[in-house]
């Protein structure tokens, strides 16, 4: 299918959906417009949750944890006193 929106069969669109985006291009645009403003609602939300919490509520810079938290680290462990075996 070419024209246009031929490139959209190659991400998996269907010939009908291609041969829609063709003769109507304005669907698409209206698309990629309702996800910009959707992302951009979801990044003013969340800075507008975040200028206003208290002083107690934000979480203290203490040690780098990684990626999210979740992933490495870098930051120097205590010690337990405790063998490997026995953590």
């Amino acid at each position: 299918m070419s024209g246009q929106f031929g490139f959209m069969s190659k991400i998996g669109a269907t010939d009908e959906a291609v041969a829609v985006l063709n003769d109507q291009p304005y669907v698409f645009t209206i698309l990629v417009v309702v996800l910009v403003i959707i992302i951009a609602q979801i990044t003013l939300h969340w800075y507008i949750h975040y200028a206003t919490m208290k002083p107690e509520q934000k979480k203290k810079k203490a040690e780098s944890k990684g990626l999210f938290g979740l992933f490495g680290g870098g930051g120097k462990k205590k010690p337990t006193g405790k063998p490997p075996a026995m953590r």
